[in-house]
This record gives C-alpha cells, structure tokens and sequence, in this order.
C-alpha cells in the first residue's frame, strides 16, 4: 500500500482490534460446558450452604449454558424446578407463587438480559476475528504485511497490559469492579439478588472471580501468541 496515511490509520485499528476479538474469543471458549464442570471441581470452589451437590449444581449449569448459547427461549429455564426435597430458602421463596420453581422473575429476567448481551457480543467478537483475518490477507497481497504484523505485535502487548491492570482490579477491588462490569450492560438493580437466590447459588463470587482470570488468561496467551508471530515472521 502506498498511502502512508492510510497504512498508518489500519495499523492503529488493527491494534485497537486485536483486543477485542481475542477477550470474546476466550469468552466464547469459556461459555461451554467444560467450565462448570471444571470449576466445580477446584478445592477452592465454596459448597451450597442450601442444599445444592456437587452433581446438582453442574446439571442445572450446564442447563443455563444451553440457553444462552441456544435459540432455545426462557422457558427451558422457567420450567425448572428445585430436586425432589429442596425447595426456595424462605428469604427468596418470599417473593415466588411457587417455592419449588428454581428461578424467580428478577433471576429470569437477568437471564433474558444476559442473553441479549452475549447476542450483540459475541457476533461483534466473530465479526472482529474474521475482520482480522481479511485484514491479513489484503497485507498480504497488497504489500503491508509487515505493518500488518507490526499490529498484530502491538495488539499482543496492548492486551497484556489491559490484562495487568484487570488483574490488579480484580485481585485488589473486585467488588467494586464486578460492580462497575456489570452496570455498564444491565440497568442498575436487575443483577443483584439474595445469596440464596439460585443464580447465586449456582454461580457464586468466587466462580466469577475465576472467570474474569479464565478469560483473562486465554486472551494474554492468545497475546503473548501474537507477539511472537509477529516478531518471527516480521524477521529481515
């Protein structure tokens, strides 16, 4: 490419790009259902204090996973109910006509709002990749690969800094980053619930806070992969 400008302006959103696509890349990887299964079997992993096994919890995990990666609507989980002896805690079964139904409203409401998030998410997260990857050839062919490399190296290092300061929000304050997270996609007050809510009892802090460094961790690698590409291939 003979425009420098140009050349210049696709460098930068190249590395700007390369972020994106590899955080909901490793999200996508994540939203399936090794991850419970995994998670639930840490020593760490806290047990139900309501009720709920080892088996149960990761039965009804792997439920929720099949909505939201399904076109499948809220009633697979609407219809759910408690295993046979178990029934809401009286805190939540306060405001449920039906103790033995495992969500109420607010929980499936934010089921539905997680839906929609992951629905404009993770086509953006697609549609970045393949982006990327058209980017590449044009480089290729169009004499910039090694701008185009050069990105690619950038984007590796951005996300490892990205990364860094997560782990520090994460590690040090993550009560108020899961906060924060959360109220920049849902309204404020349609994600909380009692600590005997379902939702809370399948996926308790710590399995968001093993999350965040799950998802954290597929994308540095898939940084750290980036900067060696581009440093081995942009060799003289």
């Amino acid at each position: 490419m003979k425009n420098p400008v140009i050349r210049s302006i696709l460098v930068i959103l190249i590395t700007l790009l390369v972020p994106i696509g590899l955080v909901l890349g490793a999200v996508r990887i994540v939203l399936n259902p090794w991850y419970p299964k995994l998670e639930y079997r840490t020593p760490w992993f806290p047990a139900d204090r309501y009720g709920f096994t080892r088996a149960e919890r990761e039965h009804y995990a792997l439920i929720a996973i099949e909505y939201l990666n399904t076109n499948k609507g809220i009633n697979l989980l609407m219809d759910l109910r408690f295993p046979s002896g178990q029934s809401a805690p009286p805190l939540s079964c306060m405001e449920m006509t039906d103790c033995n139904l495992m969500y109420n409203n607010r929980e499936l409401s934010h089921m539905i709002d997680v839906k929609y998030v992951l629905g404009i998410a993770l086509p953006v997260g697609y549609a970045v990749i393949i982006g990327l990857i058209l980017l590449g050839l044009w480089a290729r062919k169009g004499g910039w690969w090694s701008d185009y490399l050069s990105a690619l190296r950038r984007g590796g290092w951005l996300m490892i800094g990205i990364l860094l300061s997560l782990i520090v929000l994460v590690v040090g304050v993550f009560d108020w980053f899961f906060t924060k997270f959360h109220n920049v996609f849902f309204s404020s007050g349609t994600w909380q619930f009692y600590t005997s809510d379902t939702l809370i009892r399948m996926f308790p802090e710590r399995f968001w806070m093993d999350t965040f460094i799950i998802v954290g961790g597929i994308a540095a690698l898939g940084g750290i992969a980036l900067i060696i590409i581009g440093n081995k291939w942009n060799r003289p």
